[in-house]
């Protein structure tokens, strides 16, 4: 079925890969409580674009498998504003009413029957009507045969009539060839109450790097979240993305470097824990001290997370961490044991960590820990400087590359949302194709650190340069973990 899916204006990347991703997971939902399996139905979502419309238009035509597939989208997406079932399109309203009368009567005359109420709402995109625009605009409906009553707060049905016009090219707007006017029912809208309930600045316990609320819940659309599924973060910090799939249902877990973050926040009612208590959300099953370097599982731990969703550390605003440079403590012994009394708060050494060696460790965490046909959702940096054809986007042998979105950070930076769909076994086989996938990165990193500029500044902190030259040369045969 074909529905007019009307975007927000923003995050432009981001919006066809958030309904692709809500798409699946209802279907896979529905499959699931239809006794059908946890791989679901398989649909392919399409995509038009109205006439003359420009790509970066909010306006689009998408083809979903149902009208509840449609609404409980728009319902859950952070980026969509409606989605509706067209009655007629034109560039004049005399064309929009040629186009609602040839509309299937069987189609339409249920939502306009005697004892039914309805609401109009007149909106338009680049410009700003008045009400008594608005009111001429209704008026010029009179041929659509409504037979109930009309109730603004709480009608059975909701009708939309929806124009662009010619604004200028000088505002940041797509630019628009010809006006377009939709008239059609709405089948779902957005819930506007998640974004203020969960916004950061009323957050019991934050730190610096906090994701903010909306792109958290926009990674955990991503990913999938869902009752009954495991969610993990390796980077955790104050737990933003994670407060975003347990508000969907999942169950989480978390871990970072930073004991000071984990088990003591900035005091006991002013920590992680607090933040999910605050919005009366199901706890994280645990919360690790534990460097991504060095995870913690045992070796033959396997395929446990449905999903793995992270903010990594780049070093634009906080620098990657990981265990080493370690300092003898006084009356420790080798190897590094803590005495007994300083054990309580003791805070492990740490050194630089490198974003392409984060890259890897994170790669090869959910090659092993994701479920087959889990998610890995993270953001990867890239200075604008390069272009879009110098990206070299990170690989792995069992992880499918599925969706890049950018956020435009600044002039100088922006950052993709990467998604992944472990596709894979991780065999012995796929690990060694996988360190020299890393290796071939982690090179094509190296030689742009040589010509220094901003993007050493984001993938070789505190001057990791000459180690990263000292392991090209040598390249020696993989004996445990590369640093």
């Amino acid at each position: 079925m074909w529905f007019l899916c009307v975007f927000y204006h923003r995050l432009l990347d981001f919006r066809r890969p958030e309904v692709e991703a809500l798409a699946e997971l209802l279907l896979k939902t529905d499959s699931n409580q239809e006794g059908g399996g946890s791989h679901g139905s398989q649909f392919l979502v399409e995509w038009r674009l109205p006439e003359n419309h420009h790509p970066d238009s909010p306006f689009h035509f998408v083809s979903l498998p149902s009208e509840d597939i449609a609404r409980k989208i728009a319902q859950r997406s952070l980026l969509v504003k409606g989605i509706y079932e067209l009655w007629g399109e034109g560039s004049c309203y005399e064309e929009l009413e040629r186009a609602i009368k040839e509309f299937p009567d069987e189609r339409k005359l249920q939502y306009l029957a005697a004892g039914s109420t309805f609401r109009i709402t007149v909106d338009s995109f680049g410009k700003v009507l008045s009400s008594q625009d608005q009111n001429e605009r209704m008026a010029r409906l009179v041929y659509i045969p409504f037979k109930g009553r009309v109730n603004l707060r709480k009608p059975d049905h909701k009708f939309w009539l929806m124009e662009t016009d010619d604004y200028g090219s000088n505002n940041g707007l797509p630019p628009v060839v010809q006006k377009r006017i939709f008239f059609g029912r709405e089948v779902g809208a957005a819930d506007r109450k998640l974004l203020p309930t969960y916004e950061l600045k009323s957050r019991t316990y934050l730190g610096p790097t906090a994701m903010d609320a909306e792109m958290a819940f926009l990674m955990a659309n991503q990913a999938l979240a869902r009752p009954g599924k495991l969610v993990y973060d390796p980077f955790v910090g104050t737990g933003s993305i994670l407060i975003a799939a347990a508000h969907f249902g999942a169950m989480t877990m978390g871990a970072d470097i930073d004991i000071r973050v984990v088990r003591d926040g900035r005091g006991p009612d002013c920590n992680v824990w607090s933040n999910f208590k605050q919005y009366d959300l199901p706890a994280p099953l645990s919360i690790l001290r534990a460097d991504n370097n060095l995870p913690p599982w045992r070796s033959g731990l396997k395929e446990v997370f449905d999903a793995i969703i992270c903010d990594p550390p780049y070093g634009v605003r906080a620098g990657g961490r990981k265990s080493g440079g370690r300092k003898l403590l006084k009356g420790a012994v080798a190897p590094y044991t803590v005495p007994e009394d300083k054990r309580r708060d003791h805070i492990p050494s740490t050194a630089p960590y490198s974003l392409a060696e984060c890259i890897h460790d994170l790669l090869d965490l959910a090659a092993r820990m994701l479920v087959r046909g889990g998610r890995l959702v993270f953001f990867y940096p890239v200075a604008r400087e390069e272009g879009p054809t110098m990206i070299q986007f990170p690989e792995h042998p069992c992880l499918t590359t599925i969706a890049t979105s950018e956020q435009i950070l600044s002039l100088r930076y922006s950052r993709y949302l990467l998604t992944m769909i472990k596709t894979a076994h991780y065999t012995e086989e796929l690990e060694e194709l996988a360190r020299e996938k890393h290796w071939e990165f982690k090179e094509n990193h190296a030689k742009w650190l040589e010509d220094g500029g901003l993007h050493s500044a984001v993938f070789n902190p505190l001057g990791l340069m000459e180690n990263l030259k000292v392991e090209r040369d040598s390249k020696p045969k993989y004996r445990g973990k590369y640093v």
